[in-house]
């Protein structure tokens, strides 16, 4: 893959978290003063984000979990009676300990970790790694309690490298069929980006391998499950599906 372009000046780089300032030197980063064609990265008062050089004046996307979407689905997202909270089995036992193996935007770890979860989260794309590494740092710094329960881990680790938890959580991107609804427009940016996970079968034999419990896999409603394995069970919503994968009762963990 070739170097990460991030628009920014030096002072704008100063801005930032001094945990992204740490990544972005680590990372392989070409810093532009001009705006290239394409996805490209942004400083936009402190925070990074996600830009098309096509939409400039598009709002960046940028995971922010001290405001905005992330908070307000702490908030009013309907606690341990959602349909992610019973996935996972936090109805039944709080304390978890969850690897989130495809975190994304970690929208689903932060959500986990509100709810008492202790999540690590692995992501292996090198932009959405820095996103999310940018964010997290941020809300640590600002005091979210679930913040303190979330851990990034580096872009080099993977499932088969890292000690196993409780359970394993699931969402790879899926492709986009003729028929598929208009997505959100940072949505779609962000999918543009990452594309489909092509190898998402490949996901589920490590993440049953490293599961103590349970893997939970986030599904559209009518999508086939991963490798033609059959769940234990599912959690049907409307638009969306969790299949569960049950190893032991999460009362015997």
């Amino acid at each position: 893959m070739a170097a990460i372009p991030v628009l920014a000046s030096v002072s704008e780089r100063q801005q930032l978290h001094p945990q992204t300032q740490l990544a972005l030197a680590a990372a392989d980063v070409r810093w532009l003063d001009e705006v290239p064609d394409g996805l490209y990265l942004r400083v936009d008062d402190g925070m990074l984000g996600l830009v098309d050089a096509q939409q400039p004046k598009q709002t960046p996307v940028m995971v922010d979990f001290t405001a905005g979407k992330a908070r307000h689905r702490q908030q009013f997202g309907g606690g341990r009676s959602q349909a992610i909270a019973k996935a996972v089995g936090l109805h039944q036992r709080a304390q978890l300990t969850v690897i989130d193996a495809t975190a994304g935007l970690g929208q689903d770890a932060f959500v986990l970790a509100s709810l008492g979860a202790q999540v690590r989260l692995l992501e292996r794309h090198p932009w959405v790694q820095l996103l999310l590494g940018d964010g997290l740092a941020r809300a640590q710094t600002f005091g979210i309690e679930a913040a303190t329960r979330m851990e990034l881990l580096s872009p080099q680790s993977s499932l088969a490298s890292i000690e196993p938890a409780e359970i394993v959580y699931l969402d790879p991107m899926f492709p986009e069929g003729p028929r598929k609804a208009a997505v959100k427009k940072p949505m779609a940016l962000f999918q543009q980006l990452v594309g489909a996970d092509d190898d998402a079968d490949a996901l589920l034999a490590p993440a049953l391998a490293q599961a103590q419990l349970r893997v939970v896999v986030k599904r559209p409603r009518l999508a086939p499950v991963l490798a033609g394995q059959a769940p234990t069970y599912a959690l049907t919503g409307k638009s969306n599906r969790f299949d569960i994968y049950a190893l032991r009762s999460i009362n015997a963990g």
